[in-house]
């Protein structure tokens, strides 16, 4: 399958280092995307593509080469459709990240639906975002969203 990204590089805005909870859903999301994902640019040749992706002042800039680094598609996306989403991510996720500490099993479970309800919702607002200029499936943009997240959290 060639509409899939090979490669995944994260342009954070300062360089510095995300906290644990953070950098572990980074990990995590940059592995499950390089074991399955489906990401095919509108405007670019076959794949598979190595993707960065940063934060260029409020868009989001994703930056797609080919396998072997040539230059296939450059786009930017505004974040403002996704910044209440991302935001309310943000604060579920210390209010879970607190919980899981000290909290009742129900309290945790709770936030945690919380948490991937709001996930879901920003992972949707993604691709909608994304259509036009990429196709994706749904665990792709989740995994896309959580990145977008990362990066979010280092602005």
């Amino acid at each position: 399958m060639t509409a899939r990204l090979c490669q995944i590089v994260l342009d954070a805005p300062d360089g510095r280092a995300p906290n644990p909870e953070i950098a572990q859903e980074q990990a995590v999301a940059i592995f499950d995307l390089l074991e399955e994902n489906s990401f095919a640019p509108c405007a670019a040749g076959p794949g598979p593509y190595r993707l960065t992706l940063g934060l260029a002042e409020s868009r989001l800039q994703f930056d797609l080469a080919g396998d072997d680094g040539t230059p296939a598609a450059q786009f930017t996306l505004s974040l403002g459709e996704l910044r209440q989403i991302v935001r309310d991510y943000g604060a579920i996720c210390e209010s879970y990240y607190e919980a899981v500490r000290s909290a009742p099993p129900a309290d945790i479970e709770r936030l945690d639906e919380a948490r991937r309800a709001i996930h879901a919702e920003g992972a949707a607002s993604l691709r909608a975002l994304l259509r036009g200029r990429a196709e994706t499936d749904d665990a792709t943009a989740r995994r896309l969203f959580t990145l977008v997240c990362v990066l979010a959290a280092g602005a």
